[in-house]
């Protein structure tokens, strides 16, 4: 598992494309900014698979579940698609995610805690995932 993080239009998805070559590799991309669910059932997935905009994802879930029922449902979804990439060697998913941890702290309650659940998701992603990298204007920065 590959997560790529950085700010808004910093060139993330841009980067991946052009690190993974998908332009020539066959992939799916699911889209939390096109208003692709989060992909639950692996049926059907080729073996590149990206999933961008991890924190619309948190955001829409903010809104139903407590925080830790957020954490604990995307441990399980990492837990299922790193089983997914182990059942064959060559399978590859790549998680795009925006850093919203920056600047202000929002008044209202709700944005608060999205904004610490998108952190602490992060968190376990980077934990378990086996590469890290961090998008800025376009310059990937190694993290992991």
């Amino acid at each position: 598992m590959h997560f790529v993080t950085g700010g808004a239009f910093n060139g993330k998805s841009k980067w991946v494309k052009e690190h993974y070559k998908l332009n020539a590799a066959p992939h799916l991309w699911f889209s939390a900014y096109q208003g692709n669910p989060v992909p639950e059932n692996r049926e059907n997935w080729l073996d590149y698979v990206i999933l961008e905009g991890l924190e619309k994802w948190v955001q829409e879930w903010n809104g139903q579940l407590a925080i830790h029922e957020i954490r604990e449902k995307w441990r399980i979804l990492l837990q299922s698609w790193i089983q997914w990439e182990k059942e064959a060697g060559h399978r590859k998913l790549i998680l795009i995610g925006t850093d919203i941890s920056k600047g202000i702290v929002p008044m209202l309650a709700e944005e608060r805690n999205w904004r610490d659940v998108t952190g602490w998701v992060y968190q376990d992603i980077a934990e378990t995932a086996e590469k890290v990298d961090l998008i800025w204007y376009g310059i990937c920065q190694k993290i992991k």
